[in-house]
């Protein structure tokens, strides 16, 4: 934490996106959810988030995951991800029902990474995306491709719910 100049701690850059998910949820989160085509974004993005979890579970990327964090150390989910969120990118966990506190974060790891996972149901790209060298040579081509097609079309979905979210902000 560093300083302020009245020498009290500063919270960490990620605390502070939480607290401003949190105010803009409580600000804006019940006209989000009225407005029909977030709504309609909303459930999609679900949708979209259940396929690819379906996925990596069919495919067995999930296991291999907990088995790199178990056994060799640590999984991808390094300290800083968390940094790459944005406040509306957490709203957006909210809006789906999630929560963002992590009760035991560890100082190697993504601030989201809990016992099971990653504890956010809406993730970053890099997070959606990242395939490690480990996974891409077990995998088959056409494995990759489905997984790959399945977290394009969530992302595709988060981004145009990011941007609209980010409209409805400003305008309202």
């Amino acid at each position: 934490m560093s300083k302020q100049s009245d020498g009290r701690s500063s919270p960490p850059a990620i605390q502070q996106k939480i607290e401003q998910a949190h105010n803009l949820y409580s600000a804006s989160g019940d006209s989000l959810r009225q407005n029909p085509s977030i709504r309609t974004l909303l459930n999609k993005l679900q949708e979209c988030i259940d396929n690819t979890n379906q996925r990596m579970f069919i495919l067995d990327v999930v296991a291999e995951c907990k088995r790199c964090e178990e056994k060799e150390g640590g999984s991808c989910c390094g300290a800083g991800i968390e940094n790459k969120y944005d406040a509306v990118l957490l709203l957006i966990n909210l809006l789906l029902g999630g929560s963002l506190e992590n009760g035991e974060p560890s100082g190697n790891s993504c601030y989201f990474l809990g016992k099971k996972g990653c504890t956010l149901t809406a993730r970053h790209v890099l997070c959606v995306n990242y395939m490690c060298q480990k996974l891409q040579k077990k995998l088959a081509r056409e494995q990759l491709i489905s997984l790959q097609t399945c977290a394009g079309e969530e992302l595709d979905t988060l981004f145009i719910l990011h941007e609209a979210i980010k409209k409805h902000i400003r305008t309202h």
